[in-house]
């Protein structure tokens, strides 16, 4: 069973990142080309395209400019450490000891716009390019098509060493849309975190992220193999709800 979950539009930069063992992301050639494109724009282009304020703004257009190969500890960190959003939160990979940031490495993926698809211990650069920014890369028209099939295939390449054929899809509507379902080699499934308000449960944006991280926590320091027993997921008043869930979809709810 292989992870996927979204990267974090905020980063930490500044801290201390022991972890002995390191790899680089699969697609650093492609990330290149992306930031030869993506140094083109100035802050007000750069707020245009991705809507965003002058200060997050000039941020990146600096973040693109300082942005070097090759990477090395002394320029580049590993991207479960970088990452410092709600999912992450949730997944506390500070926390981790070295066998358990092992495991991640080998049963869990980041989705990105910048990097394609990372492993937890890649090491990476600051950056912020999400998925679903309109960047015209030649001919493609954005993201979504100048990545094309590499993101799926790279997927297909590592499930073909898992035991049990099974996507767990933990990402956004955004990311996953980066993957051609079609041709992924398993099965995929898909887990929703909602919450009963008034008789009924919904999707909160806010705790669905963290609770998406509590299941990528849950699956790394038990090392759950089996998709089955992701059921037994009872973080922070979830349980599984079996009345309302579907097939592939699974819906834990509190």
């Amino acid at each position: 069973m292989l992870t996927i979950i979204s990267p974090a539009k905020t980063l930490k930069e500044n801290f201390d990142a022991e972890t002995p063992r390191t790899s680089m992301p699969e697609f650093l050639p492609e990330a290149e080309t992306l930031i030869k494109i993506l140094r083109k724009y100035n802050v007000p282009k750069l707020m245009e395209l991705m809507d965003i304020n002058p200060k997050l703004a000039e941020l990146n257009v600096g973040r693109f400019n300082s942005w070097s190969l090759p990477f090395n500890p002394g320029n580049a960190k590993p991207a479960i450490l970088m990452f410092n959003g709600e999912v992450y939160n949730g997944l506390q990979a500070a926390s981790l000891n070295q066998n358990e940031l092992d495991y991640a490495q080998d049963h869990l993926r980041v989705l990105s716009g910048l990097y394609g698809i990372i492993r937890p211990l890649d090491i990476i650069q600051a950056y912020r390019l999400e998925m679903g920014t309109k960047l015209k890369v030649g001919r493609k028209k954005d993201l979504y098509a100048f990545w094309g099939d590499k993101i799926t295939q790279s997927i297909n390449r590592e499930m073909a060493s898992h035991t049990e054929k099974v996507l767990l899809n933990l990402a956004s509507n955004e990311y996953f849309a980066a993957i051609n379902p079609l041709k992924i080699n398993a099965r995929i499934l898909s887990c929703t975190f909602k919450e009963e308000r008034n008789g009924k449960y919904q999707f909160v944006t806010i705790f669905g992220k963290k609770a998406r991280g509590l299941m990528t926590r849950f699956i790394i320091r038990n090392r759950i193999e089996k998709s089955e027993d992701l059921k037994h997921f009872e973080e922070d008043g979830y349980f599984f709800n079996e009345r309302i869930s579907r097939e592939d979809e699974w819906v834990f709810t509190r």
